[in-house]
């Protein structure tokens, strides 16, 4: 393979990791709550080649392409009901709320102890 295929594979193997569920990732639904991750892509990518004769004359030739990237979790859309929120993953305090509201979402999804006894 040559550095124009090595290339244009890398970019079109790029291209398809690239979609919107990549951005804004797939929702999560709990009880009447729904969580949708906002999430920032970046990337570089880089690729030489050359060519050329070695001490006794021989033609040669090479080339590579390499890739590197990072996802990072930016924020959480939330909706509830008929509100939307975001809560920014960036800051310190964000953890804390996303901490905070894990008592509320296990209630809506687990059914409490008097609901199961009243079943049974």
């Amino acid at each position: 393979m040559d550095f124009n295929e090595n290339m244009n594979t890398l970019l079109e193997r790029l291209e398809k990791f690239f979609r919107t569920e990549t951005v804004v990732g797939e929702p999560i639904q709990l009880g009447n709550i729904t969580l949708v991750p906002i999430i920032g892509v970046s990337f570089g990518l880089g690729g030489g080649g050359g060519s050329g004769k070695d001490s006794s004359g021989n033609d040669g030739s090479g080339g590579g392409a390499g890739v590197g990237g990072k996802i990072t979790p930016n924020a959480i859309l939330v909706i509830k009901n008929e509100e939307v929120s975001v809560i920014p993953l960036n800051e310190k305090t964000s953890i804390d709320k996303i901490v905070s509201m894990v008592p509320e979402i296990i209630s809506k999804i687990t059914p409490d102890k008097q609901t199961q006894e009243t079943n049974s």
